[in-house]
């Protein structure tokens, strides 16, 4: 958790100071949307694992089929 925190905080510094130009620019809308693209992405590898550690442990049962009479 902490490598990803790290990583995450990293990349927010690294991309303040270009953001800071465009929005002086009046461009602020390319960094909103990169920073848009960036949360949809970390998002979607959290969901991914989130998923991965609460799949229920697989049951090797064997499910026996009932025959039904037809009258």
């Amino acid at each position: 958790m902490k490598k990803t925190y790290v990583i995450f905080v990293g990349v927010l510094l690294i991309f303040a100071l270009p953001f800071y130009e465009l929005y002086q620019r009046q461009l602020g809308a390319i960094p909103f949307l990169l920073l848009a693209v960036f949360f949809l992405v970390v998002t979607i590898k959290e969901v991914k694992r989130s998923k991965q550690n609460n799949k229920p442990k697989p049951k090797h049962e064997k499910k026996e089929k009932i025959k039904q009479n037809s009258r």
